[in-house]
């Protein structure tokens, strides 16, 4: 073998056992350090609020049997950021995002509503508590306000108080408690829906529009046996008009059905009573529908029929 072509083998074979030699040595020190760093998010402070998540319903601490919200908290992207999706029973609604500021060591919440309204307040956990305090810029007199969740058997408590006199002195806002929510059986819905109708037509006798608002839903349509259409609106104007006054407003024959989140009702509906000074008297078949929504049951759908012969007696 020529000496040139002797050389170019051996350096060859050598530079194949170098690489050879280099494999599985381990990465990249730079490599290793990246893998090596922690998640974002994975230090214990960012889990001090765990304990409120969950599906909730919420109950004022003064009326335990009265729910006044469904509450669910969750963690969203990657576990940093704590997410409330709160429902009223009377129509507000909110969200809260709360996070772990590791560059201050402080809890930051930002609460904003259906109503327009922000809140930001700030502290931090400490003694099983989660206290974060902030001022209320969307009230006139600019009151400091102070949140403190506690975990407790079987659920959370969560108290607010305001100051108007620069932290001297406090007064209470609101002291909620949370339940895991629970879903009713179907005789336990049947008996609550049969309920909630029979609490409407007495309101409907009494011109009560407040519980009439309360029950019906936004869109809520009512189909009469004339063919003729009522808007939610429409009701709640004629009852704040009190241009029909009732002697008899009451259903008979009631029955309920329900299938998952929503119910159909149907019963006989004698109505009695004066619209601008002329008497009425007559009885229907009407048909109620109801949607379970994530705070209560709420009236969707009515069909009435026309007033039924009345058979002498």
């Amino acid at each position: 073998m020529y000496p040139l072509a002797l050389w170019l083998k051996i350096g060859i074979v050598t530079l194949v056992a170098l690489f050879a030699g280099t494999e599985g040595r381990g990465t990249d020190p730079a490599s290793s350090a990246q893998s090596a760093k922690p998640a974002p998010c994975s230090a214990a402070e960012y889990r001090q609020y765990n304990f409120w998540v969950g599906d909730w319903d919420a109950f004022d601490v003064h009326n335990p049997t009265t729910k006044v919200a469904r509450t669910r908290v969750d963690r969203i992207l990657d576990g940093c950021v704590l997410r409330e999706d709160y429902e009223g029973t009377n129509g507000a609604e909110g969200q809260s995002f709360s996070i772990y500021d590791n560059s201050r060591g402080i809890w930051h919440q930002s609460w904003v509503t259906n109503r327009g309204k922000l809140l930001v307040i700030e502290g931090k956990f400490q003694a099983g508590e989660m206290v974060l305090s902030g001022v209320d810029y969307s009230a006139s007199e600019r009151p400091l306000v102070r949140g403190t969740w506690k975990p407790m058997s079987g659920g959370v408590r969560e108290t607010a108080v305001t100051s108007t006199d620069g932290g001297k002195s406090w007064k209470p806002w609101f002291d909620l408690v949370f339940r895991p929510h629970t879903k009713a059986s179907a005789t336990d819905d049947g008996n609550l829906i049969a309920a909630l109708d029979t609490q409407y037509q007495a309101a409907v006798k009494k011109n009560d529009a407040a519980t009439m608002d309360r029950i019906l839903a936004d869109a809520f349509v009512l189909v009469t046996g004339s063919g003729k259409t009522y808007t939610k609106a429409d009701l709640l104007e004629e009852a704040r008009s009190a241009r029909i006054v009732y002697e008899h407003q009451e259903d008979s024959a009631q029955t309920v059905r329900v299938w998952g989140d929503a119910a159909v009702i149907t019963a006989k509906l004698w109505e009695k009573g004066t619209e601008n000074g002329k008497p009425f008297d007559y009885t229907v078949w009407f048909t109620d529908t109801y949607v379970r929504t994530a705070t209560g049951w709420c009236y969707v759908f009515g069909q009435s029929s026309l007033p039924l012969t009345k058979i002498p007696e």
